[in-house]
């Protein structure tokens, strides 16, 4: 009786039940999680199984289960139909997959996870939204003994490192180049986890143009792999010799339970030729100098402006209006007035000259106030070619104009007296 009683408690704890909360004719969902121990970059299983008594119009909404340094990855086939016999009947149900690389050493906690289900109701015959939550799902990556000196640590199953170059590197000339191309091919491990590795190689003489690197994933059966590829090209810019350092990485033999060493031979580097010519280098106290006399300058400029900015202002204001009150001013707005054939504008304006043109007053000449009889006879006239008689009344009124301002121009200003003794008196 005891044994049995034994043999109860131990399948109870073993086998996945339905998490708290979840009703009998409800839809249940069972979390299977049976490793919760790995080395950086292996991967956990991780499973989730919904159970309907009907059946599920739609899929479930599944979490992501995403942490920091956690890489959380989909198989192929993740999520798959499932059936089980629950009290009796077969209940249908879905499956979801999921394998989880802890990226770095220590614990990891993925808290409460909520999963959406869709499913029909038999006892209402309607269909309903139901949220069922996880318990929270911790696990350790752990780095094995002897592992502990790795950085980065990559454990994996396999991994190959081969190098090619493209070019003579050790028999060039300025403006020759040659490409060092690197990759990484392992499995048991995501590429994602493999290092930047070429090194810059820091050469006078030689440019470095480096490509973006290429990532390949690959899973076989579940087991997960790729490459990760590296390419340089280097350019001879001017004589130079050298050599490019070796290309390595310490990694962690899954199998074999060791740390191994794959490598790259270095590339040594020649190019003949006159070597590139470099500037020499300015000090920085000069540098500093200059700056700090810069700096001065604008200061006293900034102050110069300050004190005279008021003064140049007030001229620049004063021969503006002086400009304003001319009588060149009021004659160009007088003459835009006549371009533009406006009558509005053209008695206010030639008011403004005549007020400036001194005397005699132009509007007092006659052939001004023909010309303004005559714009006014054709703008008012209702008679037949009423419209060209108007255009010639402004052309005549322009030359008028034009005549009175030269013979405005052509006397003594008004109060001027005459020279008390003129040239020639007795």
């Amino acid at each position: 009786m005891i044994r049995r009683l034994h043999l109860i408690l131990v399948l109870a704890l073993v086998l996945p039940g339905p998490v708290r909360g979840q009703g009998a004719d409800t839809p249940q969902l069972r979390v299977r999680f049976p490793e919760t121990e790995t080395i950086p970059g292996q991967s956990l299983s991780l499973r989730l199984t919904v159970l309907v008594p009907t059946f599920m119009p739609d899929p479930p909404v599944w979490p992501s289960m995403e942490l920091p340094n956690l890489l959380v990855r989909l198989p192929g086939r993740s999520t798959n139909p499932t059936s089980e016999r629950i009290g009796g009947e077969t209940w249908s149900g879905v499956t979801r997959h999921y394998r989880l690389s802890p990226m770095v050493p220590g614990n990891f906690t993925i808290p409460a996870q909520d999963v959406v289900v869709t499913w029909n109701n038999p006892a209402t015959g309607e269909t309903e939204k139901v949220t069922l939550v996880t318990d929270p799902v911790a696990f350790r990556g752990v780095v094995p003994e002897g592992a502990g000196g790795l950085d980065p640590f990559i454990a994996a199953s396999d991994l190959h490192l081969t190098q090619q170059i493209d070019g003579t590197p050790e028999a060039m000339t300025p403006g020759q180049s040659f490409t060092r191309t690197v990759r990484i091919e392992v499995q048991g491990v995501s590429p994602m986890f493999l290092p930047p590795l070429m090194p810059s190689g820091d050469i006078p003489g030689i440019a470095a143009y480096p490509d973006e690197p290429v990532v390949e994933e690959t899973d076989t059966r579940g087991d997960p792999g790729g490459a990760r590829t590296e390419s340089v090209t280097f350019v001879a810019e001017g004589g130079t010799e050298g050599v490019l350092p070796a290309v390595s990485l310490d990694w962690f033999d899954i199998d074999a339970g060791e740390v191994r060493t794959a490598q790259a031979e270095t590339v040594a580097i020649r190019v003949d030729g006159p070597p590139v010519s470099r500037a020499e280098p300015r000090d920085r106290r000069v540098l500093a100098a200059i700056a700090v006399a810069a700096l001065l300058v604008a200061w006293l400029i900034a102050l110069a402006l300050r004190r005279v900015m008021p003064a140049l202002r007030h001229r620049i204001d004063a021969r503006r209006r002086d400009v304003l009150a001319s009588e060149a001013h009021a004659w160009r707005v007088l003459t835009r007035a006549l371009a533009a054939r406006d009558h509005a504008a053209l008695r206010p304006a030639l008011d403004l000259w005549a007020s400036r043109a001194g005397r005699p007053d132009p509007r007092r000449d006659a052939g001004v106030q023909s010309a303004l009889l005559a714009l006014g006879a054709a703008q008012y006239g209702r008679a037949v070619g009423a419209g060209n008689r108007e255009g010639a009344a402004w052309d005549a009124l322009g030359d008028a104009l034009r005549r009175a301002r030269r013979v405005s121009a052509s006397r003594p200003e008004a109060g001027v007296l005459p020279p008390l003794n003129p040239e020639g008196a007795a």
